[in-house]
């Protein structure tokens, strides 16, 4: 399956828009990693720890995006555009959130 943040794919045509495709991914904040992360604040640098969280995160919401379309019959996926945002559980908690959103598409 091609998966590309274009509207198009180069010298394929697309015969069929089966619609839009989204795919979540939620992972839970760690205690340990939040203590290293708040050090890496107070004092500066990259928190390669949540770095790759939201790596694989992305990659994990890019894959069920992938499945979802194919479900639909697709043989692509088409402008994908990834974010990622946190939800407040408590005062306590925050998880992390990955979105993948596409248009799946029949190609010719």
């Amino acid at each position: 399956m091609i998966v590309t943040t274009t509207d198009s794919i180069q010298g394929v045509v697309i015969e069929e828009y089966l619609g839009i495709v989204t795919a979540e991914v939620v992972y839970g904040t760690n205690a340990l990693k939040d203590l290293f992360a708040g050090i890496r604040d107070f004092l500066g640098g990259r928190t390669g720890s949540y770095e790759k969280v939201f790596e694989q995160g992305q990659l994990d919401a890019i894959k069920e995006l992938e499945e979802r379309a194919r479900r639909l019959g697709a043989d692509a996926v088409v402008g994908i555009e990834v974010d990622t945002g946190t939800i407040n559980v408590d005062q306590q908690g925050v998880l992390l959130l990955i979105t993948a959103t596409g248009t799946a598409v029949k190609l010719q």
